[in-house]
Order: C-alpha cells, then structure tokens, then sequence
C-alpha cells in the first residue's frame, strides 16, 4: 500500500474527491444511488484495500465538517408545518417503527453475545434512514410532492430528531460508576439532569439569541451585495455555531449546527442560503461518504455473510413490514403504505454518525460498525427496486379490480358518502386536492350554491371537513373506484388541484373513462402540462403564472385605456 506524503490534505482532498466522481458516476450510470459510489471509493483508498490509502486523520476530520454541513441542511430544510399536515400518522409512525427495529435489532446483537446497550446502539442505528437517499429516490418516482411523499418525509423528520435526542443522551447513559461505587439509578440520573440543563440552555440560546441574532447578521452582510461575502457567512455560521455550542454546552457538533438551521430558516433569506449552502454542503457530505466508507472492511461481507444478511434484512424487510402495518393501521390505504415503506428501506448518514459515536464509547467494535456500513451499502443499493416492486403491484392493480380495491379504497366511513348525502346531491362539483389552491376553490364553489365533494388523501383534512358539514372523503381519486364514492355519475364537473403533475394526469383519464361528457377542470405548473392537457380535451387547463399575467394586464386595460391619447 502507498500513500502519498508531505501534502496528506491535498492528497486525500484531491485522491478523495476524484474517487468519489468516478464512484458516483458510475452509480448513476447504473441507476443506483450516487451515495454507493462515494461509499465504495471510501473503501477503495481505504486501509483495507491495497494502492494509495488516504490518510485518515485528514479524512476523518474533513469528515466532521460534512456532518456539521449535513445537519446544517437538515435544519435548514426542517419544515414543520409539512410535519404537522401528517402528524398524526408520522409520529407514532415513525416512533414505532424505530421500536420495532430497534428491538429487532438488539434482539439479534444479543443472540450474537453484545451487551444490551451495544444491541441498543446497534439497533437505532438500523432504524433510522437516510435523508438524501429518500429524498431522491421520491424525486426520482415523482412522488415527492404527493401526499404519501409529504408522509414519507414527515416520517423521516421525526426519525431525525429522535435521533437527534439520541446522540444528545446517548454519552449520559454510557456513564460508569466510579470504582468501588454500585451502578444504578443515580449513577446516570445527574448527569442525565445535568445534559438536559445544558439542553434547555442551548434551546433558549438559540430561540432568544440565534432567532434573532442569526438573521439579523445575514441580513447586514446581504446589504454588501458581495456575492462570495453572504456564502462566506453562510459557511462561517454553520461551523462557528456548530463549534461554539459544543464547546459551552457540551453537545454534539450536529445538534449544534441542526438548530442553526433551523434559526436561519425563519428568515426571508433562508431561500438564498440554503441556495449557497448547497454546494458546500454537497462537497463536504460526499467526503463525509468517502470517510465512512474507508472504514468499511469489504472482508467483513466474506466472513460473515450471515450477519450481513440477517442487518439486511432487519432493514429491508423488518422495518418495511413494521411501517406498512403501522400505515395500514392508522386506516391509510396500501398504496400509501407500500410507498412510505419502500421510501424507508435504507439507513444513511444518521446510522453513521451514530455508529461512530457508539465507537467512541466502546459500545460497538469496528466489525459491529462495519455491520451498519454494509448493511446501508447494500440496502441503499437495492432501495431502487423496492421502488420497482413497489410500481409493479400498482401495474397489477389496473388487471385486478380487487387488487386495485385493496391499494386505493380505505374500508371505513371516511372512504364513502352516507346514502342520505348522495340523495341530497344534485349537479355537484368533485374537487380533487384539497391544499392551498383547493381551500381557494371550496370557498368559492360554495358561494356560487353549488353542491361540492371534496376528494383527498390526508385522512385529517377530511375529518376536520366533515365536522364543518362538507361532503368529503378520503381516498386516492387516482383510482375510478375512489372517483365512483365521490358520486361521478351525479356531477357536472371534476376540478383537478393536486401538486403532482402526474396524479393529476391519471385523475383526468379515470374521470373521462367514468364520464366521457364530465367538464374537467386541471391545475397546470408549467408550459408542458398546459400543453399535455390541453391534447387531452380538458375543458380549462391553468397554470398560475400565467393567470397572474393575464389578471395584471387584464387591470391595466381597464384603468389605464381611457387615459390613452388619441
């Protein structure tokens, strides 16, 4: 093995970060994650694998500024209000996934002669998936501006900050009893009361100081109108509010640089940050990637194919189950189900970054973390074809009514009409998609008397309509079945306001196969949906801008015309 020496930071930089291209390009190539390349050019200049062998140090170092320019992102892209819209199927969801595959987890770490708490380390980390990695894989299916997307997404936040806790309490519960002394209660009880003080402290120092202090020091450097200046900030603030709470209140570095996230988001500028943020984020993230990856020992797939297999299959199979349950459980339809669980089937960053801390306290060995890194190398590389299993049982669907049933229709009050409301509906509008341009157009159908069924996968909205007197129900308007319980037959038309482009394309041909003569009514976004809409015979197809346009012009004309001179 060789290594280059007298410049290890330029050699593992530039070594690094080539490695992780032609890694990454390659994954693309094959339609894998780009994250399975970075991984696998970690272990290829790592100290398991012969030729150059980047220096460690370096890369381990370079390694934290990623995770500090990750969870700066996290925090930066934190929406809670996306997570207060699925609340109630996203918490307990989430909570109860992480149980499950936590105790799957340390259920086997046991059987394998670890102490509980090494099984409890080892199993959170298996419970927890990655945020890149879903949030591409959402893009790349086109589902993350749908309804099961924002679900899948508020899952995984709730999953981030239980994780988030966990690195906060994990080094209070690792707490020994002094020699001599006996373990027990009160060995962890003070310092478990000391680090929430330091918690509280930091929460009031960062909701007082950082909410105000933060913006207000973007703001001021935004006004030099230097470019390179404000991303300069950026970077300075991620890393100096990181470094700073971890030296006065002795919490992780990504805690730190979470909140500073989060403080930063509530300014107008947040858009512009994380627009520079990106970039930095993305260089650092990947060198992160390539770092864990030279701890990798690929020999460890040789040796102990059956451990591997038996975390690979806690990840893909035992939490995909649990989520689907859990799902279903909460009256969701299959179809939701199936996507959150294929959405989940991996674990990232956060099983690193614990995995690492669970070294540190001598709670998992380097074959137990290898363990975590094989089973998210391969979990990640195979989460595309949970996508695939996934479209193929939605394919079958169209040849088996019962299967289409089953993916699409909830079987309780809130997926049908009570007979006494389709008796009472005559010439009724459906409106499809009930967000912030359908909240628009209940109010204004119901000013113009009209009768209205609203149709909507958020299985809240409909309970808090349906409390107002609203005709709802909840169901996937994808689907003609769905389309049916909301009384086609009785309407006159069908308004299309859902956010993904390629739902509302599969509502407008199930409501022409119903209803050949219905008006349709569709939300376009851009100029090729108009046009695709457009060649589809819809009755009016809108797109936003455009009819902010014409408004403003529409204005002009009729204040402005007779002021013309002749």
């Amino acid at each position: 093995m060789t290594q280059l020496h007298g410049t290890p930071l330029i050699s593992t930089l530039v070594i690094g970060l080539t490695a992780a291209f032609i890694g990454g390009l390659v994954a693309s190539r094959m339609r894998l994650s780009p994250i399975v390349g970075y991984l696998l050019a970690g272990v290829l200049i790592g100290p398991f694998t012969p030729g150059f062998v980047a220096n460690a140090g370096i890369a381990r170092e370079l390694s934290e500024i990623g995770i500090v320019l990750l969870m700066f992102g996290v925090g930066l892209h934190f929406s809670l209000k996306d997570l207060l819209d699925v609340k109630s199927i996203a918490i307990p969801g989430a909570i109860g996934q992480i149980v499950v595959a936590t105790g799957l987890g340390a259920w086997v770490a046991h059987s394998w002669g670890w102490s509980l708490q090494s099984g409890m380390v080892f199993g959170l980390a298996l419970s927890v998936a990655s945020t890149v990695v879903l949030l591409r894989a959402l893009e790349e299916n086109n589902a993350l501006h749908s309804f099961n997307g924002h679900i899948a997404v508020g899952w995984l936040i709730v999953e981030d900050l239980v994780m988030v806790l966990a690195l906060v309490l994990l080094p209070v519960f690792v707490q020994e009893a002094a020699p001599g002394e006996e373990t027990n209660i009160y060995t962890w009880l003070v310092p478990l009361s000391i680090a929430i003080g330091k918690i509280c402290l930091f929460l009031v120092f960062m909701l007082v100081g950082g909410k105000h202090a933060l913006p207000w020091l973007l703001h001021m450097v935004a006004r030099t109108r230097s470019r390179e200046l404000f991303t300069l900030a950026v970077f300075t603030v991620a890393v100096s509010v990181a470094f700073g709470v971890a030296y006065l209140f002795d919490i992780s570095f990504a805690l730190g640089a979470f909140f500073a996230g989060m403080m930063i988001k509530e300014s107008a500028l947040s858009n512009e940050v994380a627009e520079k943020a990106l970039p930095l984020q993305d260089a650092f993230a990947v060198l992160f990637f390539v770092s864990v990856g030279m701890l990798l020992n690929p020999s460890i797939l040789i040796e102990q194919p059956i451990k591997v297999l038996i975390v690979v299959m806690i990840i893909l199979v035992g939490k995909s189950i649990a989520s689907f349950l859990i799902v279903l459980a909460f009256r969701y339809p299959a179809r939701t189900a199936l996507m959150v669980s294929a959405s989940l089937a991996q674990i990232g960053e956060f099983s690193f970054i614990l995995g690492t801390l669970g070294m540190q306290y001598n709670l998992l060995s380097e074959d137990a973390y290898s363990l975590i890194l094989a089973g998210a190398l391969v979990s990640i590389t195979l989460n595309p074809l949970a996508f695939h299993l996934v479209r193929g049982i939605y394919n079958m669907g169209a040849h088996y009514p019962w299967l289409a049933r089953w993916l699409n229709v909830t079987d309780d009050n809130l997926g049908h009409l009570k007979e006494e409301e389709r008796e009472q509906l005559k010439d009724l509008v459906i409106l499809v998609g009930y967000g912030r341009v359908g909240k628009h157009i209940q109010v204004n159908v119901e000013s113009a008397h009209m009768d209205l069924v609203v149709v909507d996968l958020n299985r809240e909205r409909i309970e808090v309509l349906r409390e107002k007197g609203v005709h709802a129900i909840a169901g996937d308007a994808t689907h003609p079945e769905t389309l049916q319980e909301a009384a086609i037959d009785k309407a006159t038309a069908i308004i299309v306001a859902v956010p993904n482009p390629f739902e509302a394309r599969r509502i407008v041909e199930a409501a022409r196969m119903l209803r050949a003569d219905i008006k349709i009514l569709v939300r376009a976004h851009n100029d090729e949906e108009l046009e695709y809409f457009n060649s589809q015979n819809v009755d009016m197809a809108v797109m936003g801008v455009q009819e902010v346009a014409r408004r403003m012009v529409e204005y002009l004309h009729t204040n402005t015309s007779a002021r013309k001179p002749v």
